[in-house]
């Protein structure tokens, strides 16, 4: 054993341990290597930043900003709509949907995004139907994990061993060719969790509490008592007004917006000003006008549905003020404050001394510790809570966590996605170039602006992956690659390659106990592939064992950074993810070591 080997051996020891003990944090730890290797002098500095310079890189990074598209245009939370719907109060329906439906989103962005996505999803649907999130929240985090198993992109770890297969000049990994493994191990774990979720317990309390809702905030300030809908005839006088300018004199009425159906948006509720009323829209108003002016302004009421603000809860948002002591806004009614001009939103009542007003709550002046509700779109709202200097903003409803700021943008978001598959599935162009056009494309169908695109890269996940890279070269020029290959075949090689690829899988599974699945596919990839050549074996189904083994992080909340986002919601204990996640991590085990060799031959 050389003396460059010794030291690159010391420096992953020691690295080892860092990521296991959590400090410094993990991307700090890759600085670090990066600082690290070129004073061994077995690398360069040049080679030591080459990894900043890998595609793959760009590669994910491009990856979270169509994830984050997907997300910015509500494709995500509609499909939380569809889960609570289709799933009704059957827990059991609930966590089939509700992972297949993360696993599918998975297969084509972060699945630490879309576990993050579909947390207050989830937290949402169990407060709606009594289920205990500790049911639900295991579930979503295996489901993510599985998703890493679907496609080539579904997470970093697969981009890594495919792009060791390409280094070792080998064709690399198709788009689909994890699919047949992951399909039947997503299978087997709908049925698992089934069966296994009695013993994570039950805890419906555990669900969100303490954040107000759209239905306890309209119940406080009255304002279902007050509120109507009204389709506009076509000889009403307001066609052609915009809603500031609407006119109902002498009924109190306001607009607190307009219903509008929209070519592949559906129906949509306006809130800005300006909008002009026209023929066919229905207003949405505060205080029904009299019949007598119902009749002069052609208008047919219509029913209001219970939770109508819920349904646009995507689209319109409420939020809470109070009238500050020095408020230019005291002894001022609400008429004259003309909030849809100023700051384009409406407000829906005022509460004062714990009680609300009563309908002419717009014609009574102002005091201090008056509490306001306004709606309006969401823009609009965070606007008047950061710049209306005389109002102090209260906390923001719980629906405020699941805004899609750019709904409209949903088809294009999936076109850009569709696009993506495609050019990834038919090699027309590299994966690198196929998801930076898709970024690019999000960009221009303004699905995603620039500062939510730098925010959606998770750069901590790059500068390990670029940190860790050169390791695998280090470890290559020094013979350790070789050398980890030797012993592996020495213990495992004279029973037969399943043996092999069983101890390729366990040693790849133990490592990212402590290891995070990215680091630990950069260090387990050359190894598999080496021993493969060792063997006179095709390397691909030793590559694959890597693969499957580096998703395969059920046993810890700290096996990866999917589980780690559950523990909380879900109030889970170490314990339950190794009472779990260990059976489960064997059936994968067994799953891979069986049908790999027989996709693909040895």
């Amino acid at each position: 054993m050389s003396g460059d080997l010794i030291l690159v051996l010391v420096l992953l020891v020691v690295t080892i341990v860092l990521f296991a003990i959590g400090r410094p944090r993990m991307d700090v730890v890759a600085v670090l290597v990066i600082v690290a290797l070129p004073l061994t002098g077995v690398l360069t500095v040049p080679e030591t930043l080459a990894g900043f310079a890998d595609p793959n890189v760009i590669l994910i990074a491009a990856l979270f900003v169509v994830g984050e598209g997907l997300s910015r245009t509500g494709v995500t939370y509609r499909l939380g709509d569809w889960l609570a719907a289709h799933a009704g109060r059957s827990t059991p329906r609930l966590i089939v949907l509700l992972m297949l439906s993360v696993a599918a989103l998975g297969a084509v962005m972060s699945s630490t995004g879309v576990v993050a996505i579909f947390i207050p999803v989830v937290l949402s649907i169990a407060a709606r139907t009594g289920l205990s999130p500790r049911q639900l929240m295991m579930p979503l985090s295996m489901a993510g994990l599985m998703s890493g198993m679907l496609t080539l992109i579904a997470t970093a770890p697969n981009l890594v061993v495919d792009a060791e297969l390409r280094r070792h000049g080998l064709d690399g990994f198709g788009f689909f060719s994890v699919t047949p493994f992951g399909l039947v191990v997503l299978a087997l774990g709908i049925g698992y969790i089934l069966v296994a979720r009695r013993f994570l317990g039950d805890d419906a309390g555990a669900a969100r509490r303490g954040r107000r809702s759209f239905r306890s905030l309209i119940a406080d300030y009255d304002v279902d008592s007050r509120t109507a809908r009204y389709r506009v005839g076509p000889g009403s006088p307001l066609v052609g007004h915009s809603l500031a300018d609407a006119d109902f004199a002498p009924s109190l009425s306001s607009v607190l917006g307009l219903e509008r159906a929209r070519f592949l948006r559906g129906t949509v509720l306006a809130t800005r000003g300006d909008t002009v009323v026209q023929r066919g829209d229905t207003l949405v108003l505060d205080i029904s006008p009299s019949a007598a002016d119902r009749r002069r302004l052609d208008l047919e009421r219509l029913d209001v549905a219970g939770g109508f603000f819920d349904a646009y809860a995507r689209q319109v948002g409420m939020a809470e003020v109070i009238v500050t002591p020095d408020s230019v806004a005291l002894g001022r009614t609400i008429r004259e404050l003309r909030f849809r001009t100023e700051y384009e939103v409406t407000v829906l009542g005022v509460r004062h001394a714990g009680h609300a007003a009563g309908e002419d709550f717009t014609d009574r002046r102002l005091r201090a510790g008056d509490t306001l509700l306004v709606a309006g779109s969401w823009a609009a709202v965070h606007r008047f809570r950061e710049e209306a200097r005389d109002f102090a903003p209260m906390d923001l409803p719980a629906e405020g966590d699941e805004v899609a700021p750019a709904a409209d943008r949903a088809p294009f978001a999936l076109l850009s996605l569709a696009v993506m598959i495609v050019l990834m599935v038919t090699g027309i162009v590299p994966n690198v170039i196929a998801a930076l056009l898709a970024a690019l494309m999000m960009g221009l169908f303004r699905a995603i602006d620039m500062p939510s695109a730098y925010r959606a890269i998770h750069w901590p996940t790059l500068l390990l992956i670029a940190g860790m890279l050169p390791f695998a070269q280090a470890l290559e020029v020094t013979g350790g690659i070789d050398l980890a290959a030797d012993a592996l075949l020495s213990a495992f090689g004279g029973a037969g390659p399943s043996l092999v690829l069983a101890a390729l899988f366990v040693t790849t599974a133990v490592i990212g106990l402590f290891v995070s699945n990215t680091a630990t596919a950069v260090l387990m990839a050359p190894i598999a592939i080496t021993a493969a050549e060792h063997l006179g074996a095709s390397p691909y189904p030793f590559a694959m064992i890597v693969v499957l083994a580096a998703s395969s992080a059920f046993m810890t909340p700290v096996s990866s950074p999917v589980n780690t986002l559950v523990v909380e919601p879900g109030r889970y204990r170490f314990g339950d993810f190794v009472r779990l996640g260990v059976p489960f991590t064997v059936v994968v085990l067994i799953v891979s070591v069986v049908m790999v060799p027989l996709v693909m031959p040895l």
